[in-house]
């Protein structure tokens, strides 16, 4: 099955070129069958490249994905057109009182910021809560996964003295979760942050489980059961050039950055990156949405009650 989006989003033309099965409004309409209906909460300040990323994983699965592109109410982005915020997106405070079979929360790049001093903290918290209410699962990205079980467990985040950057080795530690079904013992993720989350903390919070976790980077993915989330710290949907425009705009710029670890043949910048997390990023997330389609209700009034 395909994922439904609007014929003149960029990731429409994008996905269809790479051979993911989408379709329009028009189409999605004659097909007897409930689409999951799946929100994404873009915070990123590359909305269209995110919106491909996402809209990529969640869109490899058999099942009918309904993807609405969602941002803070309040909050004005300064690097994505305005008529493109204006076509696609719609604030949260329009869609509060919907539901959502799921959610993804992004990333942001403003970890050297306390939660609190984000301009958009109240609005994300009142999100956050919720999801208690309207969304069936909900998956926090990065910054957003820190922010989600910081609001919820109290775990803080820590400044690394080194940018966490490159392509790590995890360990898979639950290999029963369905979150994990089909992964190998052990994947390659991208990882680019500045902060982390430490085990120790996670694992003195009552409820969470660590899936997935690294010797070097640190926990990476981890399950909320109670509070029907998953908390990722890590960047799964990157494409294979992501990290290279990271390196290459902070070589630009005269910021100090390492050559991202295990990226390039031979830790050779010259090179082109080699991109050895796609098919288990695909699993995560096609697991994901499988999950969310196994458990969630048919009637959407249903969802959080």
């Amino acid at each position: 099955m395909p994922i439904k989006l609007p014929s003149t989003l960029p990731a429409y033309n994008v996905l269809k070129d790479e051979g993911v099965m989408v379709m329009d409004e028009d189409q999605a309409a004659r097909q007897d069958i409930r689409p999951l209906r799946i929100g994404l909460l873009n915070l990123m300040p590359k909305k269209i490249q995110t919106e491909n990323q996402f809209a990529r994983l969640i869109g490899a699965t058999p099942l009918q994905i309904d993807l609405q592109l969602i941002r803070m109410s309040e909050h004005q982005t300064k690097t994505t057109a305005a008529e493109h915020m204006a076509e696609f997106y719609r604030p949260f405070q329009e869609v509060r009182d919907e539901k959502f079979d799921g959610l993804i929360i992004t990333g942001a790049p403003i970890e050297h910021l306390d939660f609190e001093d984000v301009t958009y903290w109240d609005e994300l918290r009142e999100v956050m809560d919720w999801t208690q209410t309207n969304v069936h699962s909900t998956f926090g990205v990065c910054w957003g996964g820190m922010a989600m079980i910081n609001h919820f467990h109290g775990v803080q985040k820590h400044i690394l003295p080194a940018k966490a950057f490159g392509c790590f080795r995890h360990t898979n530690l639950a290999p029963s979760s369905p979150y994990l079904n089909g992964f190998s013992d052990d994947c390659v993720i991208p990882v680019s942050r500045w902060t982390e989350m430490k085990q120790s903390e996670i694992d003195a919070a009552s409820g969470l489980v660590t899936l997935l976790g690294s010797d070097l980077a640190g926990p990476c993915l981890v399950e909320d059961p109670d509070h029907r989330a998953l908390y990722i710290f890590n960047h799964f949907e990157y494409d294979s050039g992501t990290l290279k425009e990271e390196y290459d705009r902070d070589v630009k710029d005269g910021t100090p950055i390492n050559v991202p670890m295990n990226y390039y043949p031979a830790d050779d910048p010259s090179q082109k990156p080699q991109n050895r997390w796609r098919s288990h990023a695909h699993l995560l997330y096609g697991n994901w949405v499988n999950r969310i389609y196994q458990t969630t209700k048919f009637n959407m009034d249903e969802i959080g009650t």
